[in-house]
């Protein structure tokens, strides 16, 4: 049903549930009430982690129980997509702080088919960015205070790509040698002109040709747009072992982006990746001090992929008329972020380099400043 259908009221008092980080239950905000995810039956599990086929995918040629009507909306400024529960009409976009209306319409998406809870609490996710940016030279000191005293980070789940194939390759190439000559030669020494020896470094080249064979899992790729790449990127590693069943339940009190990167683009960033892993195979397959790889040909098989979602907590700061966001692993505690940088304390450091490079000019050279010597240094 359409997400916005999902309901979790507190059976207790009412009022709504919210998903506890690092926990297989419910828990009221009202009346502190806890209720438990329903576990999934292992064979259940087991079906819903499969892998979905690579080729139906790009087909669109997917059964409809691989997909779900989504209601989403769309940020004007930095154009992410968020996936939206309950009766909300206006909110905040979690990646800029751009106010947004909600989108009213639903739109038809490939099903999550898993994800990891969130395991840091917000207050737990808090303390790790403000120790990150208290490491941070030269921010403005408005930034510490923010994170200190700003509003809640947001949690939000961040989807992702990953991809799975078995490959097989063959390769043609050269392998290089090295061995070494003595020449000699002539050089200049105190005006005089020497005769030296010297080892010269050359290479033999062989042909070679081979087979390499890799199985790839879980290759993963970000699907959202609306994160830098660098950021999204960085906030790696993911343990993948954590994945559980894609559940509503998990949701409650986040938030949830819908991808923004089609699963034909992901592939083609998968593909590219694998391809270079197995350039390095083929490398050390080769041997030797030096290759060369003439030509690679591939085959590939048992294509698969699926859409997972991963705990971001993040936060939006406004700095001088601009955006920097901050981003928690929801699972590690790793920090990533875009950094303002503040032109005062910049310019104090300056002008505190430049007095103390004067001062040691003037203790050493008191004289080049048409001053007389201090009495200790005579």
């Amino acid at each position: 049903m359409p997400q916005d259908e999902y309901r979790w009221p507190c059976s207790q008092c009412g009022a709504q549930l919210r998903y506890a980080p690092g926990q297989t239950h419910l828990v009221c905000a009202h009346c502190g009430h806890e209720q438990d995810i329903p576990a999934e039956p292992p064979r259940s599990r087991a079906r819903a982690l499969q892998e979905l086929d690579l080729a139906r995918g790009l087909r669109n040629d997917l059964s409809g129980a691989d997909m779900v009507e989504v209601r989403t909306t769309s940020c004007p400024s930095c154009g992410a997509k968020v996936e939206v529960t309950g009766a909300t009409h206006a909110t905040s976009c979690p990646f800029c702080d751009t106010p947004v209306v909600l989108d009213t319409g639903t739109e038809r998406h490939i099903k999550p088919q898993a994800l990891v809870p969130f395991v840091l609490s917000e207050s737990e996710a808090r303390q790790r960015m403000i120790a990150w940016m208290g490491s941070l030279w030269f921010a403005p000191g408005t930034l510490l205070e923010y994170a200190r005293k700003g509003r809640a980070l947001t949690g939000i789940y961040v989807p992702f790509w990953t991809f799975d194939a078995a490959t097989a390759s063959r390769y043609t190439g050269e392998r290089g040698e090295y061995y070494y000559e003595t020449r000699t030669v002539q050089v200049r020494v105190n005006g005089r002109m020497e005769t030296r020896q010297e080892q010269v470094r050359r290479t033999r080249w062989y042909p070679a040709s081979g087979r390499v064979a890799r199985d790839f899992d879980d290759m993963l790729v970000m699907a959202s747009r609306s994160l830098p790449k660098r950021l999204g990127d960085e906030l790696t590693p993911w343990d993948l072992g954590a994945l559980v069943p894609y559940a509503p339940d998990y949701l409650a009190g986040f938030q949830a982006e819908g991808y923004t990167v089609p699963l034909a683009e992901g592939h083609s960033e998968a593909r590219g990746r694998m391809e270079n892993v197995i350039r390095s195979d083929v490398r050390r397959d080769i041997g030797g001090d030096e290759q060369r790889i003439h030509q690679i040909e591939t085959r590939w098989s048992d294509e698969t992929f699926k859409q997972i979602l991963l705990p971001v907590w993040m936060a939006a700061y406004k700095y001088n008329g601009k955006s920097y966001r901050f981003l928690v692993n929801g699972q590690t505690g790793e920090v990533q972020g875009e950094r303002p940088w503040s032109v005062w304390k910049i310019a104090f450091a300056v002008l505190v380099v430049a007095a103390l490079a004067l001062g040691a000019v003037y203790l050493s050279d008191p004289q080049a400043f048409g001053l007389p010597e201090p009495d200790w240094m005579n």
